[in-house]
């Protein structure tokens, strides 16, 4: 009970309180430098909110963030680049919240910022094989020297990463971020996940740092929901979505969850933007241009409330949560590839009875 207090409770308070007290400056600053979303003049057919809503919600979630992890984790190379990056990541938001960057801008600068920790030496050496064994990521790999130290670039393990971290943040931006609550409580269970994961090996305090730096993430979003929940008060913005794709990324690459766990947790979503991206690009448009073809949107369309689109997401998450930490990774393979027909067939479903509805 103590080491749950110290590890996981306190951490989580303290981000959230950060967070949570930040977040009306923001909401003030928003104003001040005109990041603000007014559907009126932001005419978009993925756009749900009906009144202006300020953005820069990424400000708040990073100071709660930051401000705790200074605070409570030992200052390394490792904790230098993660902060760094985020850091990147939040400016970047700020800037798309009030200019509407061209994707590829984006993109480019997604990928400078996944590289910092990748940088700081954070990467995946060994994947689960879930028919069997390990696939092995620290081969070719380059030594150099520099500055009078060795440094080895571990070619294949330092681009999964790199890949893995820019993944997350997209999809989680397309599909986690859509209405009101919905990317808040889904990024706080899916990092209570891995802190709880990382618990269970609280025996060993080289992963004191993990869990710790999980349950601030958890407390950062749980501090923001307050304000974001319908009807929200503001948006996470761009920066706030990637920078949870970032976290959670990073995360799953220190922790012993790896990959696997966090595909599980986050199934509905990720699979979700799988199946949106899909459809765009047989539809002949860009895979980033937003619409109204996302599970959320459908479900509202079906007559479901913000708050019970929200609320189906999270209890989900949490559901995935709980089969993710008793799974092994075969079990966890397969339970992907049944989300992905469930999730198939709903999207399926809902389209078929929406077009009857119509006619």
């Amino acid at each position: 009970m103590e080491t749950l207090l110290i590890l996981v409770v306190l951490p989580a308070l303290f981000a959230a309180t950060v967070t949570y007290a930040t977040t009306p400056l923001v909401i003030r600053l928003a104003g001040k430098i005109g990041i603000i979303d007014d559907p009126k003049k932001h005419i978009h057919p993925k756009v749900i909110h009906t009144y202006p809503v300020p953005r820069g919600g990424g400000i708040p979630v990073f100071l709660g963030i930051l401000t705790a992890s200074i605070f409570l984790i030992t200052l390394d190379q490792h904790l230098v680049g993660i902060l760094l990056g985020a850091f990147v990541i939040v400016i970047l938001g700020v800037i798309d919240d009030r200019l509407d960057l061209n994707p590829h801008k984006r993109l480019a600068i997604q990928f400078l910022a996944a590289g910092i920790p990748i940088a700081a030496g954070i990467g995946i050496a060994f994947l689960t094989n879930p028919f069997n064994g390990v696939i092995d990521l620290s081969y070719p790999r380059i030594t150099l020297f520099l500055f009078g130290e060795e440094r080895n670039i571990w070619i294949l393990s330092d681009l999964f990463a790199l890949l893995w971290i820019v993944t997350l943040m997209n999809f989680i931006n397309i599909g986690a971020s859509g209405l009101d609550g919905q990317l808040s409580g889904t990024v706080a269970i899916a990092a209570a996940t891995i802190a709880v994961l990382s618990l269970r090996f609280s025996a060993d305090i080289t992963q004191w740092p993990v869990t710790i730096l999980a349950a601030i993430t958890m407390g950062a979003y749980l501090g923001f929901l307050p304000w974001h929940i319908f009807p929200q008060k503001i948006m996470p913005g761009f920066g706030g979505s990637t920078l949870a794709g970032f976290m959670l990324g990073i995360l799953s690459i220190l922790s012993t969850t790896k990959v696997g766990t966090l595909m599980v947790v986050l199934a509905v979503p990720l699979i979700d933007t799988v199946f949106t991206m899909a459809r765009r690009i047989l539809s002949g448009k860009s895979p980033f241009w937003g619409d109204r073809g996302h599970l959320h949107h459908k479900l509202l369309d079906a007559g479901f409330s913000k708050r019970s689109v929200a609320l189906f997401y999270w209890v989900i998450t949490g559901i995935l949560g709980i089969l993710a930490l008793n799974l092994n990774a075969s079990y966890k393979f397969y339970t992907i590839v049944g989300i992905t027909v469930a999730i198939g067939g709903l999207l399926f479903w809902l389209s078929y009875r929406l077009k009857k509805i119509k006619l």
